[in-house]
C-alpha cells in the first residue's frame, strides 16, 4: 500500500475498510492485529488491522437483515446511502473472513455465540464459504436467522493511499468491542499470525523492529495509546471530527518520504494536524516514523 515511486497514470483508489477490534485487559484497551502472509502483494509481512476491499456483494445490505442501516447512513452522512451501507458491510464481512468475528445478532437480541464446538466449527465452515465467494454473508445470516449489525461499527478515521502504488484504497476505518463468546484468530491464508495486545506495546514492538507497522496503523495506535478501556475509546470515536487523509510522497535528499498534515513538508495547511509523528521515511523496506526537527 504504501511502498513504490511515483507513476504517471493511477485508476481512482478502490473502496476499503478496516476494522479496530477492542477489548478490555488490566493493562487497558487491547488491539487484534493480523500479520500479512509475506507472499501477498499487498503490505507484505506487516501487522495491521482486519480489512479489505468494498465488494459489489456488500451493496446488499437492507433492514430485511441488518440492523442498523440508518446509524451507517448517519456516520457516513458525506456518501450515498448505497455506499455508505456498503463500507459498513465489508467491514464486517472482513473481520469475519480475517479474524472470523461475526458481528451479528441473534433472535433475543444477543450477539452470536461461537463458544461452543459444534457452532464454532459451522461457522468456520460459513467463513470459509463466504472467503472463497460460494457464499455470501447475506446467506449466512439468513440460514442462521441472525441480523448483521451494522450499528456496531463506530467509523473515526479515513485514509487514502497516495500515488506510490497502483493499488490504491479509499479506507474508512471502523473502531467495534468484541462480542462476548466468539475469539478472533487469523484466516492462514492472507494472514499467518495474529495477536492482542496494548497499542502500547504494538508500538514499543515497531519501534525496536520485531514488527512492521504501516503508517495508517502506526497514527492509529498512537491515537488509542491514551485510552484506558474501551470505553473511552469509543466515546472518543463518536466524538471525533473525521478528516480525508492522505500522506504526501516527498523524495529529499536522497531519502523517500510520506508526510502528514501538521508536518513541516506538508504542502498546504489542514485542519487534520497530528499530534503525532508526521513523517515516515522508507529505510531497508519500511516505513518508519520520524518526527521533523524542531
Amino acid at each position: 500500500m504504501w511502498i513504490g515511486v511515483p507513476a504517471p497514470n493511477f485508476d481512482p483508489p478502490h473502496s476499503a475498510a478496516t476494522v479496530v477490534v477492542l477489548r478490555d485487559s488490566p493493562s487497558g484497551p487491547e488491539v487484534f492485529l493480523v500479520r500479512r502472509h509475506e507472499g501477498t502483494a499487498f503490505m507484505a509481512g506487516a501487522h495491521v488491522f482486519p480489512g479489505g476491499r468494498v465488494d459489489a456483494g456488500d451493496r446488499d445490505a437492507d433492514d430485511r437483515w441488518c440492523d442498523g442501516i440508518l446509524d451507517a447512513t448517519a456516520q457516513l452522512g458525506d456518501l450515498a446511502p448505497v455506499e455508505a451501507t456498503a463500507y459498513h458491510l465489508a467491514a464486517i464481512r472482513e473481520l469475519f473472513e480475517e479474524a472470523g468475528v461475526l458481528l451479528a445478532r441473534d433472535a433475543s437480541g444477543r450477539f452470536v455465540s461461537l463458544g461452543d464446538s459444534d457452532t464454532y466449527a459451522r461457522f468456520k465452515h460459513h467463513r470459509t464459504a463466504v472467503h472463497s465467494g460460494s457464499c455470501s454473508l447475506r446467506d449466512v445470516a439468513e440460514r442462521e436467522r441472525l441480523r448483521v449489525t451494522l450499528d456496531a461499527l463506530v467509523v473515526f478515521a479515513h485514509w487514502v493511499t497516495p500515488p506510490v502504488d497502483v493499488r490504491r484504497f479509499d479506507t474508512r476505518f471502523f473502531l467495534t468491542r468484541v462480542p462476548p463468546d466468539q475469539t478472533p484468530a487469523h484466516d492462514e491464508t492472507e494472514t499467518t499470525q495474529s495477536t492482542w495486545m496494548t497499542p502500547a506495546a504494538a508500538i514499543a514492538l515497531a519501534r525496536q523492529n520485531a514488527i512492521d507497522l504501516p503508517p495508517p496503523t502506526w497514527t492509529t495506535l498512537r491515537e488509542l495509546e491514551a485510552f484506558q478501556s474501551v470505553d473511552e475509546a469509543l466515546e472518543w470515536a463518536r466524538r471525533r471530527r473525521i478528516v480525508r487523509r492522505e500522506p504526501k510522497f516527498l523524495q529529499q535528499d536522497g531519502r523517500k518520504m510520506l508526510v502528514l498534515a501538521g508536518d513541516p513538508l506538508y504542502p498546504e495547511r489542514s485542519v487534520d494536524e497530528s499530534p503525532y509523528e508526521t513523517r515516515f521515511v522508507f529505510v531497508e523496506g519500511r516505513w518508519r516514523p520520524e518526527r521533523p526537527a524542531a
